[in-house]
């Protein structure tokens, strides 16, 4: 445990060394929480649109920044796996899991901090000040695990080129339209709905809502399913670094 803490340290510096991407992951979703809640101030009483209310677009945005961490975990090991670090590493004793896990844990607080200051701003734009905020920041901890899998799997098995494009454009959109972060998948219904519901981005969308309304009853029976895809999807992720390291 002791190698594992001394490498996520290490992990933590190298990701503090780049203020610029931080900063992107942080003032992108605030950015769209602005837009948006400007969009829903225009909005005619008459019309009954509460679909861009910040009590479900903050936890929507919120869910949708962590996409973002994905792509932090991506660059981080497939810069490590470039360099000659990455085989000084392969000789020590670490395991995979000790790699996995040494990547894992300082993103794990630069994603409570992106939560932190993503409802800092929703507050400012009118959303009530409650405990239920700690609760929800909590009930993000298994989408933030996927996505640093996600990061972590595409990282292990692409360059530093490719993890961009997978992790930055392409998991982000697919966060934005199949999480249902910022408009109703009742509105598409049907089998995209279905298939959004099967993977965990809709549903940490749905306990994170239902984290900061106080509607505790139903969030067991969305997190479940992101909990599910967290521990199935770090499972790979820590296969798959092992037998990277047993061919080299």
């Amino acid at each position: 445990m002791k190698r594992t803490l001394c490498f996520a340290k290490r992990n933590l510096k190298e990701i503090v060394r780049d203020p610029l991407s931080l900063g992107f992951g942080i003032v992108l979703p605030i950015a769209i929480l602005v837009l948006l809640s400007l969009i829903n101030s225009n909005i005619p009483e008459e019309a009954k649109n509460n679909m861009f209310e910040i009590s479900k677009l903050a936890p929507g945005i919120g869910v949708f920044g962590l996409s973002f961490i994905a792509l932090f975990a991506a660059l981080l090991i497939s810069k490590d796996r470039g360099s000659s670090f990455m085989l000084r590493l392969y000789t020590s004793p670490m395991t995979g899991g000790n790699f996995i896990l040494g990547y894992t844990l300082p993103l794990l607080p630069m994603a409570a901090a992106q939560l932190v200051v993503c409802f800092a701003a929703a507050i400012a734009l009118g959303l009530p000040v409650s405990v239920n905020l700690l609760l929800c920041v909590a009930v993000c901890l298994p989408i933030t695990v996927v996505n640093i899998a996600i990061g972590l799997i595409s990282g292990t098995c692409l360059n530093e080129k490719a993890v961009g494009g997978l992790c930055g454009a392409l998991l982000t959109n697919l966060t934005a339209w199949l999480s249902g972060c910022w408009f109703s998948l009742d509105l598409l219904g049907g089998t995209f709905k279905q298939i959004a519901y099967i993977l965990p981005f809709a549903n940490a969308v749905d306990a994170a809502r239902a984290a900061v309304s106080g509607d505790f009853a139903a969030i067991p029976g969305k997190l479940w399913v992101v909990c599910v895809w967290a521990v199935g999807l770090m499972a790979v992720a820590i296969v798959l670094f092992a037998r990277k390291k047993k061919l080299k």
